[in-house]
């Protein structure tokens, strides 16, 4: 997993000491993902999302209060629950316009002892958090972002609504499917994929700053022209995490650390 950071190696060091965690003792992923308790159709998932990995970028830890954007069923949602049980919450966050079937399946979901420490929120992507939902250590937008470029959504408007939920030092990260060079936004209602620098260039735009890239899900034998729901190779996905720079702070890497 390629994590080296991108921009201020200090920004990680920050979020892992301030971040809001209740303690800084290491969480083991692996165990919560192989947790008895989970479902035999999420195993099934975990095969192409390596959650323990995912979960280990985000950083996520009890006591940690977290916005989950584009929850869906639930699957990610569930997870980061239990990476922050027993002490911290979990935000999860989709829009009122959610097919039926996705919301029966995130209610079936929350009645697993494992959501007790779940908020559902139903609202607008470019209105995102609610006034209780502020202060977050961490939001975390998996495999939903290129949605909102065919939604009637203000991007720009969502991304700033983010930055400012967040506490400083804290992270965005950011999961989603990855279209050819060139593709942009076009390809994201009919391939379910978004190039992977203009997603970038929009998060920035709102004060973010990139820290670092997972390559855990990456695969470069994907010619990224097919819809990602069938496909003939492993999707080509990318993870990135964003920081919340505190204020004043420097945006290049020459701090010494």
């Amino acid at each position: 997993m390629n994590t080296t950071p991108c921009r201020g190696r200090w920004q990680t060091a920050i979020f892992a000491l301030f971040a809001g965690c209740a303690t800084l003792a290491p969480v083991d992923y692996a165990a919560i993902v192989s947790s008895p308790e989970r479902s035999e159709a999420d195993r099934q998932t975990d095969q192409r999302r390596h959650p323990d990995r995912l979960l280990a970028f985000t950083g996520a830890r009890p006591g940690m209060r977290v916005l989950d954007m584009g929850a869906g069923g639930g699957y990610s949602t569930e997870l980061v629950a239990r990476a922050v049980a027993p002490t911290g919450t979990v935000y999860a966050q989709d829009s009122a316009t959610l097919p039926d079937r996705v919301k029966e399946r995130f209610d079936e979901r929350a009645k697993n002892p494992a959501m007790k420490n779940v908020v559902r929120m139903l609202r607008d992507y470019d209105d995102p958090v609610s006034p209780e939902s502020r202060n977050l250590d961490l939001i975390t937008f998996f495999f939903a972002y290129h949605d909102t470029a065919f939604m009637n959504v203000d991007r720009a408007k969502m991304n700033r609504r983010l930055f400012e939920a967040l506490k400083p030092g804290g992270a965005l990260v950011i999961a989603d499917h990855s279209a050819a060079a060139g593709a942009g936004v076009s390809v994201a209602r009919s391939l379910h994929r978004i190039e992977e620098s203009v997603l970038r260039r929009e998060i920035e735009a709102a004060g973010f700053r990139l820290d670092a890239e997972g390559d855990f899900l990456r695969h470069p034998e994907d010619p990224r022209d097919a819809v990602v729901f069938r496909p003939k190779v492993p999707v080509d996905e990318f993870v990135l995490r964003f920081v919340k720079p505190f204020e004043g702070a420097r945006s290049d890497d020459s701090t010494g650390y």
